[in-house]
């Protein structure tokens, strides 16, 4: 994919959110047949990744399925953990976990637990979960493919309440001094952590200025509008000499409208079958 140079990469925000497709819904529903199999987990965490890991799994990363440790392979590493349903649908939907795991979420002989480890689930390249260490994994990552001279990307998905965690911060100065190129961070701007609105708890602004001013090439995009992050990704890297940053702007419960920007819904537990046949019918 072509570089682009230059200290100020143009933003490609589109405030403009088309709606949901079929296989933005369908996606939707497996995260709920997810959580009704565990009966809990962070709903609105999960909603507001689905565009961004559909677009990774299907249009950006490089990756097989039947052989996930293939080292030509991209490393996607989601640093939010607890938006793990977003990714496990992925991974079932491309074939890498069998459909019918999602049933087993959260019970005690399953491989899906409510933060992705590494050692059990096929295609998740990092444990995660305790915040803000991603960042630093894909950095070392990185700085392997350049060694090893591979020509990998790393993707490293990030919430905006994981960046208040100072490590990141760290990870962001090494990235921008080593010039990582093939490493690329993405938040999840939706705007509410677990105890409210992030402008409230620590706010994050100006963030696309404090990406750059970390020596990253840095856009804003739509993060529910799936051609706008096809976009986003097929410019990457964003400079020949940089790592890029693409902050998405985001829901938190997108495709929910009773759970839509609400913090309460950002992890439940004990989700009764009536709670699940509203969430079903919010999808229609």
């Amino acid at each position: 994919m072509a570089a682009q140079t230059g200290a100020n990469i143009a933003p490609v925000l589109n405030l403009a959110t088309p709606p949901l497709d079929e296989r933005s819904k369908y996606l939707r529903r497996l995260v709920i047949r997810t959580l009704h199999g565990g009966e809990r987990g962070h709903v609105g965490s999960s909603m507001s990744l689905v565009e961004i890991m559909r677009v990774l799994y299907d249009d950006a990363l490089r990756y097989r399925s039947n052989e996930p440790k293939w080292p030509g392979r991209d490393r996607m590493i989601l640093s939010k953990g607890h938006g793990c349903i977003a990714q496990y649908v992925m991974l079932a939907d491309k074939g890498f976990i069998p459909l019918e795991a999602l049933d087993t979420f959260c019970r005690r002989d399953s491989i899906l637990g409510g933060h992705p480890e590494a050692a059990k689930v096929p295609g998740v390249e990092a444990s995660t979960g305790a915040l803000g260490h991603g960042l630093s994994y894909g950095v070392g990552m990185a700085l392997a493919a350049r060694i090893e001279k591979r020509d990998s990307r790393v993707i490293v998905v990030m919430g905006d309440g994981e960046i208040n965690e100072g490590s990141v911060w760290e990870a962001a100065l090494c990235a921008g001094k080593h010039k990582l190129s093939n490493l690329t961070a993405v938040i999840d701007y939706n705007k509410i952590q677990s105890a409210g609105p992030t402008r409230e708890i620590q706010d994050l602004e100006p963030l696309l200025d404090k990406w750059r001013a970390f020596n990253f090439a840095a856009v804003d995009v739509d993060g529910h509008d799936v051609e706008a992050l096809r976009a986003a990704f097929d410019r990457l890297p964003l400079a020949a000499d940089r790592p890029s940053a693409i902050i998405c702007h985001t829901v938190k419960g997108k495709g929910i409208a009773f759970a839509e920007n609400d913090a309460n819904w950002h992890h439940k537990s004990k989700i009764a079958n009536d709670v699940v046949t509203k969430l079903y019918a919010a999808l229609e």
